[in-house]
């Protein structure tokens, strides 16, 4: 009885015309993400100009010192992407998702490994994750025949709502080394993992998302059978081979380089967990290199394939300064305090990590990245929660939890995962609106339950 009207109710939201009008929509509403990105620059000028006292030239001001600031955090997030990529790219990762997919028998089970073999790898790292989904949903395609692909991917991108709650979450990270800014604030040095990544609260969340993905994507192929569909069209990429003539070919392709650097990386990372460093941003960059380079087989093979990962991350650096820009506006003219105090000020006890999740979620559209996100509302959460009685951590959470959610209808995130399925977003927005929506609702109501 329950699961039926839970089936109804799904069926009534989103689960079969309202798939199709949003594909529609996307297909010919939604333009490439770079456009969109400068879009969304020209409407947070004009809010700018109609909600606050700046200037033109204030504004513009504010756009090009946003962009000098997050410069280094660009190129932070840019490392842990592409060295992600090149990691899930080795021959044993390529073995280990051949061997899940065998798994699947059809495309039920499929969507369903899909989304389980995502949220787990997003939870490890989010650029691991995001390539690991995509070859994935490739491997599966192959093996299971008449799979829709664009809820196939869709799938697979879900899980990326779990990684600002995982090991490479960037609010959780910064808060174990926080800004003089924030420290005064917390009144503590730093925050650790276990009261933030691993906490209960926390893995509770990690959790819920996990059972309600796996739930809501079955039901979207069950659903799905009259619904528009995007076939797979696999071309096989030729393996990499180097030529090895020359002395110095012959070092780049050997395999005691790479052994050696590797060995000499995690020996520095032990000394570094042994002196009591805790797990940061730049860690897990290192963590990540150095496990790339000892799963492939060469240093020339790792070059080759670290080139292809920044290629197919390029959609993403390049709009990093557009959204640095976007963060410079919102933040220098006060646009984003203006949005945090509002939902500080209508906010009680018990709705406060309601409503710091959904401001969360509106800036994350503007800004996706979470540590742009943090620079921006932490100064003005973090205070209220302390006057309010809130957990610190909890409210820290609550941010990183509203970035990850809408980023299921900001089609930034999703380049390099739709790079490596060929598909065009159009196919999976859709699917991603409705997820948008159920999950939005399962958090927000586990908020209220636990506040």
């Amino acid at each position: 009885m329950h699961c039926n009207v839970v089936y109804r109710l799904l069926e009534f939201c989103m689960l079969k015309k309202s798939t199709d009008f949003f594909n529609s929509l996307a297909e010919k509403y939604l333009p490439d993400a770079f456009i969109f990105a400068l879009i969304l620059t020209f409407i947070v000028f004009a809010l700018g100009m109609a909600t606050t006292p700046a200037s033109t030239f204030d504004l513009i001001g504010y756009w090009g010192n946003g962009l000098d600031d997050l410069f280094q955090f660009a190129m932070e997030m840019t490392l842990i992407l592409v060295t992600g990529f090149t990691l899930a790219k080795s021959r044993f990762f390529s073995w280990l998702l051949d061997k899940f997919a065998l798994l699947a028998r059809n495309s039920s089970q499929a969507i369903i490994l899909a989304t389980f073999i995502s949220c787990l790898a997003c939870w490890l790292n989010w650029g691991f994750g995001l390539i690991i989904a995509g070859l994935f949903s490739v491997e599966l395609a192959k093996r299971v025949r008449g799979v829709n692909f664009g809820l196939l991917v869709a799938s697979s991108y879900s899980g990326f709502l779990v990684w600002h709650g995982g090991l490479s979450g960037s609010i959780p990270l910064k808060l174990t080394a926080p800004s003089q800014n924030i420290a005064q604030i917390i009144m503590k040095s730093n925050i650790g993992l276990e009261q933030t990544i691993f906490s209960s609260f926390n893995l509770s969340l990690v959790v819920l998302h996990i059972i309600v993905l796996l739930t809501l994507n079955f039901l979207l192929e069950r659903q799905d059978a009259s619904a528009k569909t995007y076939n797979f069209h696999f071309k096989e990429d030729k393996p990499f081979k180097a030529e090895v003539k020359t002395p110095a070919q012959k070092v780049e392709n050997a395999r005691w380089p790479s052994l050696l650097i590797s060995f000499m990386g995690f020996f520095y990372l032990g000394l570094k967990l042994s002196q009591g460093s805790g797990i940061n941003l730049n860690f897990l960059i290192l963590f990540f290199l150095f496990s790339g380079v000892l799963l492939h087989p060469t240093p020339r093979h790792y070059l080759h394939y670290f080139s292809d990962s920044v290629k197919d991350s390029s959609g993403i650096i390049l709009q990093f300064p557009l959204y640095a820009g976007i963060m410079g506006m919102m933040r220098d003219s006060g646009m984003a305090a203006q949005l945090s105090e509002f939902f500080i000020t209508v906010s009680t006890k018990e709705t406060f990590l309601i409503f710091t999740y959904w401001s969360a979620g509106i800036v994350n559209f503007f800004v996706p990245s979470g540590g742009g996100q943090w620079a921006l509302q932490a100064p003005f959460i973090l205070p209220a929660a302390k006057e309010l009685g809130v957990s610190i951590p909890r409210a820290a959470m609550a941010i990183a939890w509203g970035d990850a959610w809408t980023n299921m209808v900001q089609p930034f995130w999703a380049l390099p995962l739709l790079s490596v399925a060929r598909l065009p977003l159009k196919a999976i927005m859709g699917y991603c609106v409705a997820i948008f929506i159920i999950t939005g609702f399962a958090t927000s109501l586990f908020f209220y339950l636990v506040s």
